[in-house]
């Protein structure tokens, strides 16, 4: 693949899933900018071959490169919302002055990953059109944060949001993060995770397709109960599973769809199925 700014692509937030995007990405001919807030980790994402530079939003634009970054034909914005620790109006504003840059910019194709933490539990199976608007959702920033790239759209760019579930693989592993605990309710819940590599693999093949604009879930297409997905990968590393208690009322629960990315690409999953996820402890 020649590199013509039509194969250049940008990544903002080389952090878990960013890195190893790129790493595809450059595989696949791409040439691949990339921003870290860690000046630390230039060297390292250097050595792979990735663009990179030290760039942030705070929730203004810091560093001297954007104008570099942000001279592409690809964007991809991949900013998780610390929302407990930056609280619920400082990625609107990341995003906010995010796009005041890109309207300066020859960007014409966007990728915002957001999540499906935007829909509240209503007991049944969700898709992309339960929430359009802030009034809808359990998390009315993280849909002005939506809504804020979206309206790029009308400046003849393409934007296409990206609303992926509990991101895990390698090292992120469910049973980690409940070991060991007592009397769990939540055992009954269905899970909405996707693997990491899922999610890399969507973006390629949107960007491989030429398919964009819209939103749209990436969520393994099966969703097994939490109390199997936390026995499964505790008994895979010998750690003290959690035990369940039944709760006092029934707990509230969704389903996230992934049906409509998997048509419009005619994507198959690797991981469909989340307790068959691939993990590697760090």
């Amino acid at each position: 693949m020649a590199q013509t700014n039509v194969n250049k692509v940008s990544i903002i937030g080389c952090g878990w899933l960013g890195q190893p995007l790129a790493v595809r990405l450059l595989a696949e001919g791409y040439l691949v900018k990339g921003s870290t807030t860690s000046p630390e980790k230039l060297p390292a994402l250097k050595h792979l071959g990735i663009e990179a530079y030290v760039a942030s939003l705070s929730p203004e634009p810091h560093g001297e490169h954007w104008p570099e970054l942000l001279d592409v034909h690809f964007l991809i914005v991949d900013i998780p919302p610390r929302v407990s620790k930056q609280g619920g109006d400082f990625h609107p504003q990341q995003i906010g002055f995010l796009t005041d840059l890109i309207k300066k910019a020859s960007v014409l194709k966007i990728i915002y990953v957001s999540t499906t933490s935007v829909y509240p539990e209503v007991n049944r199976i969700v898709t992309e059109t339960d929430v359009l608007e802030p009034s809808q959702s359990v998390a009315a920033e993280l849909l002005q944060a939506e809504k804020s790239m979206l309206v790029l759209g009308s400046t003849g760019r393409e934007v296409t949001v990206l609303r992926c579930g509990g991101l895990m693989g390698y090292d992120r592993i469910p049973g980690k993060y409940v070991r060991g605990k007592k009397k769990m309710t939540t055992g009954d819940i269905p899970v909405n995770y996707v693997h990491r590599d899922d999610v890399v693999g969507v973006i390629s093949a949107m960007l491989a397709s030429g398919e964009s604009g819209g939103v749209y879930n990436v969520v393994a297409p099966q969703h097994p109960t939490r109390r199997s997905v936390y026995e499964s990968s505790c008994h895979q590393f010998g750690w003290e599973a959690p035990t369940f208690k039944d709760p006092e009322a029934p707990k509230p629960y969704k389903v996230v769809s992934s049906d409509k990315i998997s048509a419009l690409l005619d994507y198959r999953f690797r991981y469909p199925n989340p307790l068959d996820f691939y993990y590697q402890p760090g």
